[in-house]
């Protein structure tokens, strides 16, 4: 796989709702691609945070993705959101078996509490639907929410009207291929998508265009990105 650049884009959002500041590491869509140029950006967050498709279900074999869990997970607390690769790659069972291995905590409709606040991930299903019974426990727990959401095409239907903090999106590749700054096809959402990167919905949607290329579709004026997001007490 050629190795992409990647540039480190640096969000930060202030909170009355935590007490410390942290910092995670946003890591989505490497499809099974290289990490090591990554690595001195997540030894020094706090906590990686995986969005979903780690690995590449048009390729044989996720030894980079199992790579990157092994080496990653004993340093540094890793969380794992699942996306559509995990859920239609074609050797799932085996791989979620290996993965499952190591120390990353899989948030599969489910959350976990890290440093007072509350992580959730909501899981890739078929045809675009979503966990609602779990959207609305995690809209209900105390404090800072903060979800991992790999499809940014279910935002408007699903999460924009939940109380939730902060959403991390990966999935639509920045558009895959940039025209006049606009991309042109993500999959879930079409021709020239409405999301492609960025911030959405003031700022409660955050949107990687990823690490790397999947094996299918060209990537063309589109960068490789790793966003380093930080939550800050909002102290005035």
């Amino acid at each position: 796989m050629r190795k992409n650049k990647r540039t480190v884009i640096r969000n930060e959002f202030l909170t009355p709702k935590v007490a410390q500041e942290t910092r995670f590491a946003l890591v989505a869509d490497l499809h099974d691609g290289p990490f090591e140029d990554l690595l001195p950006e997540l030894y020094a967050s706090d906590a990686v945070l995986i969005c979903g498709d780690l690995v590449d279900r048009h390729r044989d074999g996720y030894n980079e993705a199992l790579a990157f869990l092994r080496e990653v997970t004993g340093k540094v607390p890793t969380f794992y959101a699942i996306g559509n690769h995990e859920r239609r790659l074609p050797s799932r069972e085996a791989y979620m078996k290996e993965a499952m291995r190591t120390d990353a905590i899989f948030l599969d409709d489910r959350c976990e509490t890290f440093r007072g606040m509350k992580l959730g991930g909501l899981s890739s299903k078929a045809g675009g639907q979503a966990d609602t019974a779990f959207l609305d426990r995690f809209a209900a727990e105390d404090g800072y929410r903060l979800l991992l959401c790999h499809h940014p095409e279910i935002w408007d239907r699903y999460v924009q009207d939940k109380d939730i903090d902060l959403t991390l999106c990966g999935h639509a590749h920045g558009g895959q291929i940039q025209i006049a700054g606009h991309g042109l096809f993500a999959p879930g959402q079409g021709l020239f998508p409405h999301y492609t990167g960025g911030l959405y919905g003031d700022g409660r949607m955050l949107l990687s265009r990823g690490l790397t290329n999947n094996t299918v579709a060209p990537r063309i004026n589109t960068p490789c990105e790793l966003h380093i997001v930080t939550v800050k007490p909002d102290v005035l």
